[in-house]
This record gives structure tokens, C-alpha cells and sequence, in this order.
């Protein structure tokens, strides 16, 4: 997989020594650039935009977000609760199969309750009218799969042949939109304007005849709008022309993009040896700390790699095989204790990682690019790694 990112911004002036190893920094300064974006483009456009907490849940930045965005998108009852508890503003939840014993809570924290299937509305729809005959006040959406791929890397494109992420558009029934007010869909990762705007042509005719019922349709996300060279005008045009010919409000939910470049992950060289290659063991673990290197696959940018020389195969401490971050020609040669970062590591690479194995977690360190301030967020011990295992 090719990633496009890994801009160093302000980052090329950080001290990678001003934090132990390994951590992640977050530029709050970046972040705050990313969000001014998403608002020009929801205060352009009229849609709504919403941050997706499964790609960036760093809550101590909630208060940020909140002064740009509109809300926050999560994908089940833990990130719900993140989401009212710790950045205000509306909450929209949608998992793939909800659990009963779970869904009076989510619905209470909620603004826009987002189903998998008819089937599953269908069967949860007593209680649903009992919630709201007690009180709780709720939309209620259907995501669908619009049958239009458009995605580069099969595990990471919710339309691949077979998807169990939404209901398949072409199966629509007016008898499965009965009680419904809003319909979401989610094709993209990490993609341009143009695959939304086909995307949008291949399903609109099949949702034209429920638009004089619905109250909003959410494109997701996938948009990465706060990338340079993205067509926000286009998105602009795109968004207002759907609210116009729809008459139905819009939303996006944006995760990556708010926190695309805003982030490295610090790591040190523990040892170097040659087995056909040099080989160098760090403190950082593609498989603990960014595990989408291995299930992408996709290999992270380095801050000021160098171009001559023969490259060092970097891994990870843990006994597994393959816990291989890539081959790189570190910045002056690689040695023992030398520090270096990888780009870009903000987004999911902190949301996923893992303390298999027992490797230490990296802390999080917040760092202002325009006032050089530099807070510890949170930093993990063996506690973290014991009271997982039970």
C-alpha cells in the first residue's frame, strides 16, 4: 500500500532526545492546521463534519476539536461514551452488529443511531420505541454498501466482494426504509475527490426515490481533505449540490485527516548485527506499536533518511518473525542508541496498538509547533501490560 503522507512539517526541527523512547508526539499545532481546514470546509459547504474517533482518539485534544468540528463519530459504546464525555457536540454511532444489552446506553449518548442491516433494526425495533417513549431522542440510520469499489487494498475497502460492512444498495427495499432517517455509506481510505464523486453517481439513482424522507445522508470517511494536494473545492461544489438536489443534510466524518502529518513515533536502535544484511533491533515494534505495517502491508517514512549507503532491516524486540518495520539508510549511519522517528503515526498507529509479548507501549507527549511546549500526556508501565491478562 502506498501512503502519500509523511510531510515532516515541524517536525524536522524537533529534538527526538527531548523524550524517552519510544514515544508518540503529537504536533498540536498541526492538528489545529488539519481542523481549520475540515471547518472551511464545512462552513463552505453547509455539511456537517464529524471527527472518527476510531482513527484519532487522543481525548486530550477533545476541547480542540470540538472549537472546529461539529461532533464526533464513534463505532460502539466505549467510543460513544469518549465522544459525549470528553469533546461535546453531536455523537454519531454506527457498529456492524450492535448487542441488546448494550443499545440503551449507546442510544442515550447518541444523536444518530446507524444500523448494519434492516434485519438488525427490524429486530431491535421494540426496544428502539420503547427508548424513545421513554424520553430518548435519536435518529435512526441505515449504512449501506454501495457496490462501487473504489478501494486500492482489499482488507481496507469496505465494497470488496463479500463486505460485511453495510447493507448491499442494490437490495434496497422501501419496506427496509420504513422508519428510517438517514442513510450512510463508507467506501474510501486515504482517497481522493473523484472516487467519491463515482461513487455517489453509481448509488444516487437507487436512493433517489427515499429522498423526500430522509433527514441526512453521511459520506463516511476516507477523505484525505487536509492532504495538499486534495481537490477541496471540488469536495465544496460536491457537498453543496448533494444538499441542494437532495434537499437533505450532509455530513463527513473525517479521521485520518485530522491528524495526517501531526504525529512520529520516536524509537532508538538497541543492536546491530549482519545476518546476509545489516540488521538493526529498536524499540519500536511494527507489530506492538504500528501494526498496519504488517497488515497493509505499507512502509512508514522516516525523518531525514538518507539516500546512499546500504540500508538496515529495522525490527521490533518481540520474538515474532515477522515484527519487521522495513529496510532504511538511517540519517548518518545506523549505530547503537541512535535515535530516529517514523512519520505520520498519529492516526491508527496509536489507536492500535498492543502489548503483545510484554513490549513497553510508548508514551504520548503533546508538542505545540508554535510555542515549542512539550507535555506528557501518558507514559505505560507493567500495569498496563498485567491488568489486560487478568
Amino acid at each position: 500500500m502506498e501512503t502519500r503522507a509523511g510531510d515532516p512539517g515541524a517536525f524536522a526541527r524537533f529534538d527526538l532526545t527531548s523524550v524517552p523512547s519510544p514515544a508518540f508526539v503529537v504536533d498540536a499545532g498541526k492538528v489545529r492546521a488539519n481542523l481549520a481546514v475540515l471547518r472551511h470546509i464545512g462552513d463552505a459547504s453547509g455539511a456537517r463534519v464529524l471527527a472518527a474517533l476510531k482513527a484519532f482518539s487522543m481525548w486530550s485534544l477533545g476541547p480542540v476539536v470540538a472549537e472546529y468540528l461539529d461532533g464526533v463519530c464513534a463505532s460502539g459504546l466505549y467510543e460513544a461514551r469518549l465522544g459525549r464525555g470528553k469533546y461535546g457536540g453531536e455523537v454519531a454511532t454506527y457498529c456492524a452488529g450492535y448487542k441488546e444489552a448494550d443499545l440503551p446506553e449507546i442510544a442515550a449518548l447518541s444523536d444518530h443511531l446507524i444500523f448494519n442491516s434492516p434485519g438488525q433494526i427490524a429486530r431491535f425495533r421494540p426496544l428502539l420505541d420503547e427508548l424513545r417513549a421513554k424520553g430518548e431522542r435519536f435518529d435512526i440510520g441505515l449504512r449501506i454498501n454501495p457496490m462501487h469499489s473504489e478501494g486500492e487494498v482489499a482488507k481496507y475497502d469496505p465494497a470488496a466482494p463479500c463486505s460485511r460492512l453495510g447493507y448491499p444498495v442494490t437490495q434496497l427495499l422501501p419496506e427496509h426504509m420504513e422508519g428510517i432517517d438517514g442513510i450512510h455509506m463508507h467506501s474510501l481510505c486515504e482517497q481522493d475527490f473523484p472516487p467519491l464523486q463515482r461513487t455517489w453517481e453509481a448509488v444516487q439513482p437507487m436512493l433517489r426515490p427515499f429522498f423526500n424522507q430522509l433527514k441526512w445522508i453521511n459520506f463516511g470517511g476516507g477523505h484525505h481533505v487536509t492532504r495538499a494536494d486534495y481537490q477541496v473545492d471540488d469536495l465544496i461544489a460536491f457537498l453543496k449540490q448533494v444538499r441542494a438536489s437532495t434537499d437533505c443534510d450532509v455530513m463527513i466524518e473525517p479521521g485520518e485527516a485530522i491528524a495526517l502529518d501531526a504525529g512520529i513515533l520516536v524509537g532508538e536502535v538497541l543492536d546491530l548485527f549482519d545476518n546476509g544484511m545489516a540488521i538493526g533491533i529498536t524499540d519500536v515494534s511494527a507489530t506492538c506499536h504500528m501494526p498496519d505495517v504488517i497488515e497493509a502491508p505499507y512502509r512508514p517514512a522516516m525523518l531525514d533518511e538518507g539516500s546512499e549507503g546500504m540500508p538496515t532491516r529495522l525490527g521490533g524486540p518481540s520474538c515474532l518473525a515477522g515484527d519487521v518495520i522495513g529496510d532504511y539508510r538511517l540519517p548518518g549511519g545506523a549505530r547503537i542508541g541512535q535515535r530516529f522517528a517514523f512519520l505520520d503515526q498519529a492516526h491508527y498507529s496509536m489507536v492500535k496498538t498492543n502489548t503483545f509479548n510484554g513490549v513497553p507501549l510508548p508514551s504520548i507527549w503533546l508538542w505545540d509547533s508554535e510555542s515549542d511546549e512539550l507535555k506528557l500526556i501518558r507514559e505505560f508501565g507493567y500495569e498496563d501490560f498485567k491488568t489486560r491478562l487478568g
